[in-house]
């Protein structure tokens, strides 16, 4: 049950510092126990820097979005459309201590209603994240191929996963 006050809103350049530190505490949450802390701490410094969070703003292919309870960004979901139409979702986060309430699927089901026409939707999950790939599962994604992501071996093993979704 997602919470009756959670609001759901495009990000804005005030929202970047407090969407980088969740996703920083969600990462190391989510993966000193596999990578350590450190790799977690320069893949988060690369990836989620401010400027890169920055620059992924306004974008006409994607939408950023963020999950507020009262003044608190506790989620966060990025999407963009690939060339063959499909919603390909490159990130979904929510605090640790907001998780398994509701807020995450419901971000989801945000996030893909922004592609009314793809018929299909994608991610990357790395590949010993189970608590991810369970709950992607159970929102009705399968498992399509395993791979490294970008192709390189310094990345983490990810899960290429699939929705099909419908349009009319």
């Amino acid at each position: 049950m997602t919470p009756a006050d959670l609001v759901i809103r495009d990000a804005e350049a005030a929202d970047i510092a407090a969407v980088r530190a969740l996703l920083v505490e969600t990462w190391h949450a989510t993966y000193d126990g596999i990578y350590g802390w450190r790799r977690v701490a320069e893949i988060t410094n690369a990836w989620h820097s401010l400027e890169n969070l920055h620059s992924q703003l306004g974008c006409e292919e994607g939408v950023f979005l963020v999950g507020l309870l009262g003044e608190q960004i506790v989620a966060t979901a990025s999407a963009r459309s690939e060339r063959d139409g499909a919603a390909l979702l490159t990130r979904l986060y929510v605090l640790p201590a907001w998780q398994g309430v509701g807020i995450g699927r419901t971000l989801l089901q945000v996030a893909l209603a922004c592609f009314p026409l793809a018929p299909v939707a994608r991610l990357e999950v790395e590949s010993q994240n189970e608590p991810a790939i369970a709950f992607y599962e159970r929102m009705g994604f399968f498992l399509q191929r395993q791979a490294r992501f970008d192709g390189r071996d310094d990345t983490p093993n990810t899960l290429l996963m699939a929705k099909r979704l419908f349009v009319e």
